[in-house]
């Protein structure tokens, strides 16, 4: 006799687990706990077999008897069910194991430590010179040669800088899923020293002494807007990156504490940094403050207050003081400190 919806719903449990059977096969199997699972029991090459088919009541009585009806139709064509569904659960798996299934997960994991810009570059590294090529291989199943023929794309183009970078990038892609259970090594360890060497490049700076002295009386002297000079002779004092510096905010500054507070979200190394201020830099800063103190930047945009100051200020001010690019740059007030 059919099971009915009512009789399986009113099952209570016993001492021992028993089951209610259906037809063709289908049964509920109730435990001693009072958990109900389907059941489905089949031949197959003269063996018995069972199948799950889900829980009472989330899977109904009637969702039951269609998910038997498919396994009975398997079986009809000489198909194991438990294997078919063992096979489409690996298939999942897989192609949830893609390199750029991980990489996109490991890239959205980390992208709030990273500035913004940052995590763009990575993105866009990723979607043209890897994605296309190894992007839907299995990342479990991707070895040194082949993540190197992707590198060499790159290299045949004249990239070098960027190879190196992007084997880095791949390197903790395949970390991450080893750490994941998704790989057993990173095959990137494997192609250190594959690539040739790249001959780091340094931006323009003046560290001579004498010539430094020149470079600090031609700012002193400079007639441009007031802004950029003050953003000038702050550089020699601070040594911040140019965009630390032209993004300074008057709320990030204690002219009585002396000290500039800058927030990790503004910081290449997603750290927050303390910036001391001698009093040369403070004279500078109380001098600016009645131009742009009552705005959000330190040194602002000239064309909107609600925008810090260009890239380019600096630097067209350095070419307009007679320095040319090949000399000094605005990077450059870096290398001074390390000299």
């Amino acid at each position: 006799m059919p099971l009915t919806d009512a009789k399986a719903r009113n099952a209570k449990p016993k001492n021992n687990q028993f089951k209610l059977f259906d037809t063709d096969g289908l049964f509920l199997l109730v435990s001693p706990a009072g958990g109900k699972w389907w059941r489905f029991k089949y031949r197959l090459g003269g063996k018995e077999k069972l199948i799950s088919l889900g829980t009472y009541p989330e899977v109904s009585l009637a969702q039951a008897r269609a998910r038997r009806d498919e396994a009975r139709g398997q079986v009809a064509d000489g198909i194991d069910p438990s294997q078919a569904r063992k096979a489409l659960k690996a298939a999942r798996v897989q192609n949830e194991s893609t390199f750029e299934v991980v990489a996109r997960e490991w890239h959205t994991k980390f992208t709030p430590t990273w500035t913004p810009g940052h995590a763009v570059t990575i993105k866009s590294r990723l979607e043209f010179n890897v994605f296309p090529w190894i992007g839907e291989r299995p990342v479990n199943e991707i070895k040194a040669p082949e993540l190197l023929m992707v590198l060499r794309r790159i290299e045949s183009r004249g990239a070098f800088e960027t190879a190196h970078r992007i084997r880095s990038i791949c390197g903790q892609v395949f970390r991450y899923a080893v750490a994941t259970g998704r790989a057993e090594r990173d095959p990137a360890a494997d192609l250190r020293g594959a690539l040739p060497p790249v001959k780091p490049k340094h931006h323009s700076a003046i560290t001579d002494p004498e010539k430094v002295a020149g470079l600090l009386r031609a700012i002193d002297s400079y007639q441009g807007s007031l802004v950029t000079k003050c953003a000038l002779r702050l550089a020699p004092y601070l040594f911040v990156r140019p965009g630390e510096l032209r993004q300074m905010e008057w709320a990030q500054i204690n002219l009585e504490a002396g000290e500039w507070n800058i927030p990790a979200e503004k910081m290449k190394t997603r750290q927050p940094h303390l910036v001391p201020l001698a009093h040369q830099t403070l004279e500078i800063l109380r001098e600016l403050h009645p131009l742009t103190g009552t705005g959000k930047y330190v040194f602002p945009n000239p064309r909107t207050s609600k925008r810090p100051m260009s890239n380019n200020a600096v630097l067209a001010a350095l070419r307009r003081m007679g320095f040319e690019k090949e000399e000094m740059t605005g990077h450059g007030f870096r290398a001074m400190a390390r000299t």
